[in-house]
């Protein structure tokens, strides 16, 4: 990382440092503008290879629909559900694709045929909380824990808890799935902690009360506990290393030889410049929370978006493979959105460069 005054203590600088104060103070409108302009084409892009996509797959949902009815259905039903799908012989690619973003711009996501002919709407809807709540909660754990772990394991380089470097990156290479089953065998089977699976247990009322709480959060603490660990060890490397970078510049011994405290060098300056390259790593993790972690999902039995994608893609359910991809897609670019809008604050060299 280059050497730049913006980044050191307005008592180091003086006037310098105040004008730097003053631009991080101000909202980078061009650059903001620019980034959403970038956005707005990559979201078009995106949705329309979404659109495309699910149909260059062998068969449909109708077919698939038909091939589960075992002869119940008759023709004239196929033929309907053709009409109402919009896949019929007489529609062409174009029409749908015509009729899909008609369909997008009013809010409807279309009918899901492998749930019962529900809104998709209203079928990611059910799902999207619980993906949100368990993955959710266990990324932003992740990536606190683990910046704030390896900015203080940085920060005292060569000390004990270098140790839990290695620890870390070893535990985020096991697979998620093996993971899993070991905290079941473990801490459910063999202890009889946590509940193995599902979200809560049959007979209890949905709803804002206390049971219902208590079993949702017993319920996720072994998912998000495999999450949590499965992840910590890329953030303590990642903040590690930038620390050791950033350690080295000479505004981090000005700031020591100035005779400032220890924490205030750690995290007003050395820990809030490892973190920069942190930020865009978060964002698209926080992207990607939305499409959950399916093979977590699988092993506990979490009705979260990730089993459910799997679900639609198993039945060629285009309209749900379509809402579900829509909604991963637009968490992804609002999450670098703010990720670079975030970066533009914290570090006005970035701001610069675009004006």
């Amino acid at each position: 990382m280059t050497n730049d005054i913006s980044t050191v203590d307005p008592t180091l600088v003086g006037t310098t440092a105040t004008h730097a104060e003053r631009g991080r103070a101000r909202v980078p409108w061009r650059f903001v503008g620019g980034r959403i302009l970038f956005y707005a084409f990559t979201a078009w892009a995106a949705i329309t290879i979404n659109f495309f996509i699910p149909r260059m797959m062998r068969g449909d949902a109708v077919t698939a629909y038909m091939a589960q009815a075992r002869g119940q259905l008759r023709p004239e039903a196929e033929k309907a559900l053709r009409l109402m799908f919009g896949l019929d012989s007489s529609t062409t690619l174009w029409d749908q694709y015509v009729n899909y973003w008609g369909m997008l711009l009013r809010g409807d996501l279309g009918i899901s045929i492998s749930s019962g002919m529900a809104p998709v709407g209203d079928v990611i809807g059910s799902a999207l909380p619980w993906t949100l709540g368990l993955v959710g909660t266990a990324t932003v754990l992740s990536f606190v824990g683990g910046t704030v772990l390896g900015a203080v394991i940085g920060w005292r380089r060569g000390g004990r808890l270098d140790v839990l470097v290695p620890i870390t990156t070893f535990l985020g290479t096991v697979p998620y799935f093996w993971l899993g089953l070991i905290f079941i065998a473990v801490f459910s089977t063999l202890l009889g902690w946590f509940p193995a699976g599902h979200t809560y247990e049959l007979g209890v009322e949905p709803g804002w009360n206390a049971e219902f709480i208590g079993q949702v959060l017993s319920h996720a603490a072994l998912p998000a506990l495999t999450i949590v660990i499965a992840s910590l060890g890329g953030w303590v490397l990642g903040m590690r290393n930038m620390m050791l970078t950033v350690l080295d510049e000479d505004y981090i011994t000005v700031a020591q030889a100035k005779g400032l405290p220890d924490r205030r060098v750690l995290w007003r300056y050395a820990a809030r410049n490892a973190v920069l390259p942190q930020i865009q790593s978060f964002a698209l993790a926080l992207g990607f929370i939305v499409g959950g972690t399916l093979v977590m999902e699988m092993v506990f039995s979490y009705p979260g978006i990730g089993l459910l994608l799997l679900n639609a893609t198993n039945a060629k359910d285009y309209a749900l493979m379509q809402g579900i991809f829509l909604v991963l897609v637009l968490a992804v670019l609002i999450a670098n959105i703010l990720a670079d809008i975030a970066y533009a604050v914290l570090d006005p060299r970035v701001r610069e460069t675009e004006a």
